[in-house]
């Protein structure tokens, strides 16, 4: 698998293909600057070489991955929100529509956060 499209393809259920979808082109439409690829078998989004974050799905949910660090700032929002976590991703549930703004703050986040980053993934990753 080399590019999301193929990525999408292999969800059989066509509701959270296309939900997953407009997540992708709202990523690529609201933050031009980063690079969409395929990693680790799951579509994730780059900067200037860097890991940004990552999505993947589930029957249940659409995984959210932006590393441990990219997580622990939104942890008390994901409780009032009722949003299932663990140490490596957030589960945005296919039953509620998608919390962009909340997303947008975890992706800028990491922007910011990794502006200075020159390798793939954080170091000393807790």
């Amino acid at each position: 698998m080399e590019t999301i499209a193929e990525y999408l393809a292999t969800i059989d259920n066509e509701n959270h293909r296309q939900r997953m979808a407009e997540v992708f082109d709202w990523i690529a439409k609201t933050y031009p600057k980063l690079a969409p690829r395929i990693g680790w078998n799951q579509p994730m989004f780059t900067d200037h070489g860097t890991f940004i974050i990552a999505m993947s799905y589930a029957k249940k949910h659409m995984a959210v991955t932006p590393e441990w660090a990219g997580l622990q700032p939104f942890l008390e929002e994901f409780d009032a929100k009722g949003l299932s976590h663990s140490m490596m991703i957030v589960r945005f549930p296919w039953d509620r529509p998608v919390d962009y703004d909340l997303l947008g703050r975890m992706i800028e986040f990491n922007i910011r956060d990794k502006e200075n980053v020159t390798t793939f993934w954080r170091k000393n990753e807790e």
